[in-house]
């Protein structure tokens, strides 16, 4: 597809956050009128706002009303924006595009898209699929759901270039036209499902990254999952499995401590795990998608086993911060979700002291809870799920269970107390961060800081 050029549109971006900033800067410069759209009360008069009011964006801050959809042509949301309130129910009603920042990159770029979805290991994944494509000498770009806009990023990069995407479920609802040249789901397991209430919307929502994929692009899906299984009937596209518990007729899969590469019924031994600096049986799997991906671009594969045996993971991901008395500490503040810190707690053979809760998104508890029998010697809450995580914990057994309020360092200190060898402390929150922190990453950074202050 050819660059856009949007002269003449004029264009309703809602929601002034990282993602809308960048579709409103990239959209005034390739034509339209860009009108930006926030709820909250902003000082204009500062940057960025400056910067985007000399590039012709205009402001209407404080206020929503749906008479600003009169002269829109196309409505660009913002990923956190709720398709249910009254301005994007107005917007359907109209017959309005409705496009995802997502869907603006795809339409300013003429580079590769590379796109990675599922409910975890994205960040990882992403990061690592960008890497092994900078060392295969493309020039490379990583944006999406990992923190920088996407069309930014993309925005007039020309063919041959490639843009690594991280992509979630409420950046890929309003695509139309997004054609990754190669496109993975890692997994779906329930999450925000306050957003999306049922487990077919949500999944259906990941499954529009393979929509208009032909022959010629690829589908790299997760053959452990059922759930992606079952999307192979719909795929048009090239459709490469990964797996850790089998093999697969054609893809990539974990033999003994061996990841294993089967093309053309041929096996080639990428590399073994105890080569790798990633542990736990989710990083083999974001391992094996993210090469797979590259391979399926053109990567070599001498490259992809250099890189995946350099790449030593991403920030607040299970991520050691230091050791304190031969106690260990983790930040695992991107553990938003319980499949998440699911996959924390397997990564540790038990003693766990483990520091959970925050804002609950109301998904069920009891695997988690499960786990946490096993695993934790003692849990610690923090947040407004206290209350909910409590009940649950002690339905299924977990004992040792201590409340912090909303004070991490509270939390921590109790933790570091009660700790002996060879127990680790282990941040894993299996909620998300907006009832104390803006974000994961302050969380996981306010955590780190308390650790080292000890």
């Amino acid at each position: 597809m050819s660059i856009m050029d949007f002269t003449g549109k004029t264009i309703l971006v809602i929601g002034a956050g990282i993602s809308g900033k960048a579709a409103a800067r990239v959209l005034a410069g390739h034509g339209a009128a860009v009108v930006l759209n926030d709820r909250k009360k902003i000082d204009a008069s500062e940057e960025p706002w400056t910067i985007l009011a000399a590039a012709g964006v205009k402001f209407v801050f404080g206020s929503q009303e749906t008479s600003l959809l009169d002269t829109t042509d196309i409505v660009v949301p913002s990923p956190v924006i709720s398709p249910e309130i009254p301005i994007m129910r107005e917007a359907v009603k109209r017959g309005i595009p409705i496009w995802s920042e997502v869907e603006v990159a795809s339409r300013v770029t003429n580079a590769d898209i590379l796109g990675v979805t599922g409910t975890n290991g994205k960040t990882t994944t992403t990061t690592l699929l960008g890497k092994i494509m900078e060392a295969a000498g493309r020039h490379t770009v990583v944006g999406g759901n990992i923190g920088i806009g996407l069309s930014e990023q993309a925005a007039d990069l020309p063919a041959g270039d490639v843009v690594v995407a991280e992509l979630s479920s409420f950046q890929l609802e309003n695509t139309q036209t997004l054609k990754p040249k190669a496109a993975c789901i890692l997994n779906i397991t329930p999450d925000h499902m306050d957003r999306h209430h049922t487990m077919e919307a949500y999944a259906a929502a990941k499954e529009r990254i393979f929509r208009n994929q032909t022959k010629r692009e690829t589908a790299v899906l997760n053959y452990d999952d059922p759930l992606i299984r079952q999307m192979e009937k719909d795929i048009q596209s090239r459709i490469l499995y990964f797996s850790t518990n089998t093999e697969v007729p054609v893809g990539a899969f974990l033999r003994g401590k061996e990841l294993i590469l089967r093309i053309h019924g041929r096996d080639t031994c990428i590399c073994r795990t105890d080569e790798l600096k990633l542990f736990g049986k989710h990083n083999i799997q974001n391992c094996l998608a993210a090469f797979l991906i590259a391979y399926a671009v053109g990567a070599p594969l001498a490259v992809i086993r250099k890189v995946l045996k350099e790449f030593s993971g991403v920030e607040h991901r299970i991520e050691f911060v230091r050791t304190i008395q031969g106690v260990p500490y983790y930040n695992d503040s991107k553990g938003t979700n319980t499949d998440a810190s699911i996959k924390a707690l397997e990564a540790f053979s038990g003693h766990v002291i483990l520091i959970a809760g925050g804002h609950d998104k109301m998904t069920p508890l009891d695997t988690f809870m499960q786990l946490a029998a096993k695993k934790v010697d003692i849990l610690i809450l923090v947040g407004e799920a206290g209350d909910r995580f409590e009940q649950e914990a002690r339905k299924v057994g977990v004992k040792n269970i201590y409340r912090a309020g909303f004070d991490m360092e509270k939390a921590v200190r109790m933790a570091r107390n009660m700790a002996t060898a060879p127990q680790v402390i282990l941040l894993s929150p299996a909620c998300s961060s907006y009832d104390m922190y803006d974000n994961f990453e302050q969380r996981g950074d306010d955590f780190k800081r308390i650790v080292w202050s000890l």
